[in-house]
Formats: C-alpha cells, structure tokens, sequence
C-alpha cells in the first residue's frame, strides 16, 4: 500500500492574501473554488478569513465571521465527504464554523491566540492542527533568530500538544506543522524541509505548507508566487518521503497527482 496522504486545499475568503487575494472574496466565488478543489482531489478543505501573510493587519471577528460562516456551510453541505476546516486563531469564529459543518480548527498560533480555544476545541471533539509560529504575522518576519530552529520548533510543537491533551483533546485529533515562512528565514525554512523528520518524529501527523512561498521564489528567482508551483511540487514530495502526511496548497490538482506517483515510491512495499 502507498503512503496515505491528504491535500488540503487553501479557500482564502481575503482581499489581502499573498497569491491569491480577492480572487475567491464572494463567497459565491469561494463555494465555486472550494467544489473545484475537492473535484481535483483535496480531501480538506481549509477556509479562511483573515491573511496571515506577513505583515498582514488583523480582521475583526465579526467580519471574519461574515467571510468564512457562508462558505463553510455550503462546502460542508456539498461536500459530505471532505473534511472542512476554519483557519482562525478566534474561539467565536471557530465556534460559528463548527456549527456551521466545519470539524477541523486550523490555528496558526496553536491555539494560544485566544483562551477559549482550547476548551472548545476539547468540547467539539474537533481535529485541530497546532502550528509553529514567532511572534505575529505583523511582525514574524522581522530578522527571526534561532540557535537550532529544528529543536526550538521541536520542542514548541511538543508543549503545544501537551497543553490540548491537558485540556482534553484526544491525541489522535491533533495534527501539528512546523510553521515555514511563519517567522522563518531562508535558512530556517530550508533546514525544517531538511530534518522535518525530527517533527514527524513526535508523533501527530505533520502538516506542511509550502505553497508559492518567498523562500520558493528566492531559490527558483520566481518572483511572481503563481510561477512557484514546481518549488511547491518538490517540496512536497520531499516532505512525504520524510513522512508528512498532510500538505496544504493552492494547486490542488498538479501537487495530488505528484504526491500519488510520490506515494507508490516512498510507501511500504
């Protein structure tokens, strides 16, 4: 059997994200990309309201709320079989798209952001992705420092996953991603993709999100965050044959299919 694997498929409902921003703002436009991307093989589907691009502002929970609630209901209605997230770090926000059909809470600042987060989550029984990242996105690229960014990441992600199975959280409903591009140099970035399999080593699956990133377009001279597919692919495929499991992206069809030939090579025998 190959390696099992899930591609989670961006639907940024922002005017403001790096790549695609305001492409998918109406939500009749969002439901649209979001069916497309299941049609190519995402089988999550991550819906979000507020950039966290670097140096992105923040968005107040009541227009997240009113960016993300439409599109979740009506992907989840659609979509039965695909899981559907919310990528907020706002307990009211995450609450709303649980009742709305969402069951996965995608939370760049693992679930530290907000108090109430964590409770909820546990009283949901919702899966959760716990993420890596310095500082803010205002602020998380302004010349981050690590001595080791591989163990400083390592050992975050461990405390994080201590602190929701604390609140009760089942293990098994805890993805964790080690943050790349979030308060990360190039280096930084490189050295994660290098030695990712000291993350996938703690145990919870690993989620991975390279897509069009700077740090791509600094490696291929892409400036343009649309022509970093190929980086996006290789990283990827890298990534799955260190063992992560879960890849999030803009281009869902190109990245499943190269994760599926990807997947009969690195799986077991």
């Amino acid at each position: 059997m190959p390696a099992a694997f899930d591609v989670m498929g961006i639907v940024n409902v922002t005017p403001d994200s790096f790549s695609d921003g305001g492409e998918w703002f109406d939500a009749d436009a969002a439901v649209r990309h979001g069916l497309e991307l299941a049609a190519a093989g995402a089988t999550i589907l991550d819906v979000g309201g507020e950039s966290t691009r670097p140096g992105a502002a923040p968005v107040e929970a009541a227009e997240e709320l009113r960016r993300v609630v439409p599109v979740i209901s009506r992907l989840a209605e659609a979509l039965p079989d695909v899981v559907v997230s919310v990528d907020t770090t706002k307990a009211v926000v995450a609450a709303a798209a649980l009742d709305a059909g969402a069951n996965y809470v995608n939370d760049v600042s693992a679930l530290r952001h907000d108090p109430e987060m964590l409770p909820l989550v546990a009283e949901r029984g919702a899966r959760c992705c716990l993420m890596h990242m310095r500082g803010e996105p205002r602020t998380m690229q302004q010349a981050p420092v690590y001595a080791d960014v591989v163990d400083e990441v390592r050992r975050h992600l461990e405390q994080r996953i201590a602190a929701a199975v604390d609140a009760g959280i089942a293990l098994e409903r805890i993805d964790v991603d080690p943050g790349i591009g979030f308060g990360k140099a190039l280096d930084h970035n490189v050295a994660l993709l290098r030695r990712l399999d000291e993350i996938v080593a703690i145990g919870p699956r690993v989620v991975v999100g390279t897509s069009r990133k700077s740090f791509l377009g600094r490696l291929t001279g892409r400036d343009d965050p649309r022509q970093r597919l190929a980086g996006t692919i290789a990283t990827n495929v890298l990534a799955l044959a260190a063992g992560a499991r879960v890849f999030r992206v803009h281009d869902v069809g190109a990245i499943h299919d190269a994760l599926a030939v990807a997947a009969h090579v690195v799986g077991p025998e």
